[in-house]
């Protein structure tokens, strides 16, 4: 069989298939190489817009001057510090009412399984939103980061169609030894879920590293500032960053020897996307399986 010889139609075949995913392959991966280049090259070239396909007068300085802003650092930490914590407690939440939602005997279980599933069909919109954050005293409040997303439907349908594929006698047989239903969960429900669990982590995390809509709402102390947010800011003001240096006169102090406002924008960018990129291919070989899975109905 290895040596049976295609016939010209699947050959054809064959070779359009590697031409169009590998054109596919590199639209995807050619934004982010551009934007590579362009903060590792000329400052006044990539400002001109002539750096396209590889770099030129290669230097590393755009790194350095835009770690150096002002609390850039801690914009840095306060997003990781949402990302963590709230990736944790979203999929945690979501395993755990994954789980419950599939017992039968849990009191009112149908009543409150859809009561979760209809928001995702309806919102108030943003002014309630707004007015009900504002009630609950979360604006200039890290827990804004993190109560609002705990409660995922999306992710608890994944789980619980999950859990349902998982043989009943697995569950029956710790019963039968005594184990309640938390020592079922954390021995036997959590090892059996990890691909839709790493699926679930991999949605949460990047919702909170890219979520900037939230600090612009809700947020005016800088210091509950997220690093997307100051990115969103910077590709929103003028060219010359001339409003955020009007603003604030200690950014000015630190961004002023930096030559282009591209070169703060695309660095910027680049420190942003860096770490969702690093974190994905751990958890890639997880999320095909647990979509699969996940996504078919129990």
């Amino acid at each position: 069989m290895k040596n049976k010889k295609m016939k010209p139609g699947e050959v054809f075949f064959q070779s359009l298939n590697y031409l169009l995913f590998g054109l596919f392959t590199l639209s995807c991966i050619y934004p982010f190489y551009y934007l590579f280049i362009n903060t590792i090259s000329s400052n006044d070239l990539s400002a001109a817009g002539y750096i396209k396909f590889y770099p030129r007068d290669i230097h590393f300085d755009n790194y350095f001057k835009v770690l150096s802003i002002s609390g850039l650092s801690h914009a840095a930490l306060v997003s990781v510090y949402r990302t963590v914590v709230g990736t944790l407690l979203t999929v945690g939440a979501s395993a755990f009412l994954g789980y419950l939602f599939t017992k039968k005997e849990m009191w009112g279980r149908q009543v409150w399984y859809r009561s979760v599933v209809v928001t995702m069909y309806f919102s108030a919109g943003l002014i309630p939103w707004y007015i009900t954050m504002n009630n609950l005293h979360l604006t200039n409040n890290y827990l804004a980061y993190i109560l609002p997303s705990i409660i995922t439907p999306f992710n608890i349908i994944l789980v619980k169609t999950f859990v349902e594929a998982i043989p009943p006698s697995l569950e029956e047989s710790a019963s039968m030894d005594g184990a309640g239903y938390m020592r079922v969960f954390w021995s036997i429900i959590i090892p059996l879920t990890t691909p839709i669990l790493a699926t679930i982590t991999i949605f949460s995390a990047v919702n909170q590293w890219n979520s900037f809509i939230d600090t612009a709402f809700l947020m005016t102390d800088t210091k509950y500032f997220t690093l997307q947010f100051l990115l969103w800011r910077y590709l929103n003001e003028s060219s010359s960053l001339a409003a955020l240096i009007r603003n604030s006169p200690d950014m000015a102090a630190s961004i002023q020897n930096m030559q282009t406002p591209t070169s703060v924008r695309m660095t910027v960018t680049m420190i942003v996307v860096l770490p969702i990129l690093i974190v994905y291919p751990f958890f890639q070989r997880f999320f095909v399986k647990g979509i699969m899975i996940g996504a078919v109905k129990g």
